[in-house]
């Protein structure tokens, strides 16, 4: 199967952060709708395997089966987007995942080896948060393109910057670049912006280490609460328009 996927899958695309609770999940799903909305076929791997949420975004509580050799993916009701997660292999939603890292990693990688994709432009991959097992173990059995990572406008940034260069850099990865989210907030009835966490943090540290900025993302309360319904196929992800697009120059240019 992992010839076949090889073959049939044209582009690998990890979706990574330094932490928990910078939205990772929902970049990785709205970077995936907004690319089915343009017209390729997109699936989701699911790697967070003890926090999943990619399921719930997409309203999506089964339509995963198989057999002992080959699995097949869930299916999005509105753009047809393939998802794989282990909350789709549990029999209740609230049960805990209680396994150690190396067998975390084990599962990410059998999600792309075993799961029969099918014909897909982009697979993505919501990967854990942090340099974990699970990342170095997808590195090595995955042909990932590259990765993205996702921050939060917060002085920890220039670490976890750095930190997953130096990762991406010593498995031989690709870092196509870093999406802020969540770096400002568009006040009601005006296009004044309020930022949060000040401005220009990113930008400040491009001076000094080599980062592709990918986008800047507002807090949109609309959104957030469509993610929470399960609604994400809904959303608004005019945002994400330019970073597709900076993702599509970095794959032709690779």
């Amino acid at each position: 199967m992992k010839e076949i996927n090889d073959k049939n899958i044209k582009h690998i695309i990890g979706i990574v952060s330094g932490k928990g609770g910078v939205g990772k999940s929902y970049v990785t799903g709205s970077i995936a709708v907004t690319l089915a909305k343009q017209g390729y076929r997109v699936g989701i791997l699911d790697g967070d395997v003890t926090g999943p949420s990619i399921p719930h975004m997409f309203n999506i509580n089964s339509g995963v089966y198989g057999d002992q050799e080959i699995i097949y993916p869930a299916t999005s009701d509105i753009l047809g987007i393939k998802i794989i997660s282990s909350a789709l292999l549990l029999a209740h939603d609230e049960d805990p995942i209680m396994w150690r890292g190396p067998l975390i990693g084990s599962l990410v990688t059998q999600f792309y080896t075993l799961v029969n994709w099918g014909a897909l432009d982009f697979l993505l991959i919501d990967f854990p948060p942090g340099t974990s097992d699970v990342a170095l173990s997808a590195f090595q059995n995955i042909p990932v393109d590259g990765i993205v990572l996702v921050t939060t406008p917060q002085q920890m940034v220039q670490q976890i910057v750095k930190k997953t260069y130096k990762m991406a850099e010593e498995m031989k990865v690709k870092l196509f670049g870093v999406i802020e989210n969540m770096a400002y907030v568009k006040l009601p009835n005006t296009a004044e912006k309020y930022y949060l966490y000040g401005q220009n943090k990113l930008e400040d540290l491009q001076k000094t280490f080599p980062i592709n900025i990918l986008g800047s993302l507002p807090f949109l309360p609309v959104n957030t609460k469509l993610v929470d319904e399960g609604k994400i196929e809904v959303t608004d992800t005019s945002e994400f328009t330019l970073i597709t697009e900076s993702l599509l120059k970095e794959l032709n240019n690779e």
